[in-house]
């Protein structure tokens, strides 16, 4: 065969997507979207790579299978027709011209009326989505799991980092304060007021220290509770793990959940109203055995079990 050979259909293979799909932008049969958000801002001294997050989740997705028993019995990416729309097209570091391209890449995709499920990128990929689907939900409220609340105080002429991202979604009125979550925050901070700081912007904050004391069954409950029958965000931040199942994450913070406290938690939330799940923080070069990539892969597919 040669150069000038037609072009023959079986002598390629086109790159796959989560667990296998083809990345198509084709949304009319869609329930659910997947879109990778392949950004971080650049700025920690140690720790650089979320951006490499989305296609390792989707390596590491090929390991999975799409039926999960006793939790579920159906096949979501066929219940839901889902389509995996490949990365939006944002250069690392340029955050307010990524921010733009997030934002339109995500008013597209829930324009066509799918539920959007998204791999970072660092945490400030959460800000633009949250622009895009609070001008289809005004009533939007997060349920947000990470070892911090990302509700810092700004410091300096720093309008945007991985640490203000709910209090500039605050600011700007994105989501209900007052029926929204963050669950798990623990460990060291520059800031000695940083939970009273995050709960003075409304947010309901339950530290890990109270998730351990009360238990998760009754955390569940009252997050079930206040948020039945309203549009939820779903944002998770893989170092809401402990760096013993999460290893590869932007910020590891020690005597977080295991990996089965963290899968009890994601299917107790089946019922909520979910239009949107965001997963992030996945640092592949820091990645030991790519086990925040693999269980990354496995929150996915619970987020679309969810949805089922």
């Amino acid at each position: 065969m040669t150069a000038r050979d037609a072009f023959d259909s079986a002598l390629f293979k086109p790159a796959l997507g989560f667990m296998g799909l083809p990345i198509s932008y084709d949304l009319k049969s869609a329930k659910a979207a997947i879109l990778g958000m392949p950004f971080d801002c650049g700025v920690s001294s140690v720790r650089i790579g979320a951006r490499h997050g989305p296609s390792a989740i989707r390596q590491q997705s090929q390991h999975l299978r799409a039926i999960y028993p006793p939790f579920s019995t159906v096949n979501p990416l066929e219940a839901l027709a889902v389509v995996d729309c490949g990365d939006a097209a944002v250069t690392p570091g340029r955050i307010e011209p990524a921010f733009e391209v997030m934002d339109q890449a995500m008013n597209w995709l829930i324009s066509e009326g799918a539920t959007s499920l998204t791999f970072g990128g660092d945490g400030a990929v959460t800000l633009p989505q949250l622009r895009a689907h609070a001008k289809r939900h005004p009533d939007l409220a997060v349920l947000h799991f990470d070892a911090h609340t990302d509700t810092y105080r700004p410091q300096g002429q720093d309008y945007h980092n991985t640490g203000t991202t709910f209090t500039r979604a605050a600011e700007e009125g994105l989501v209900d304060c007052a029926n929204s979550f963050h669950i798990g925050a623990r460990g060291t901070t520059y800031q000695a007021d940083i939970l009273e700081y995050s709960g003075s912007h409304g947010y309901r904050i339950i530290p890990d220290q109270a998730l351990q004391a009360r238990g998760i069954p009754d955390v569940l409950a009252e997050v079930r509770e206040t948020l039945a029958g309203r549009p939820v965000y779903l944002c998770w931040d893989m170092d809401f793990f402990d760096p013993s199942a999460a290893p590869g994450v932007c910020d590891p913070t020690w005597g977080g959940i295991s990996a089965r406290e963290g899968i009890s938690i994601l299917q107790g939330l089946k019922g909520l109203d979910f239009v949107a799940y965001d997963i992030n923080t996945v640092t592949p070069p820091l990645d030991s055995q790519n086990m925040a990539s693999h269980l990354a892969a496995t929150v996915a597919l619970l987020c679309l079990h969810l949805s089922c």
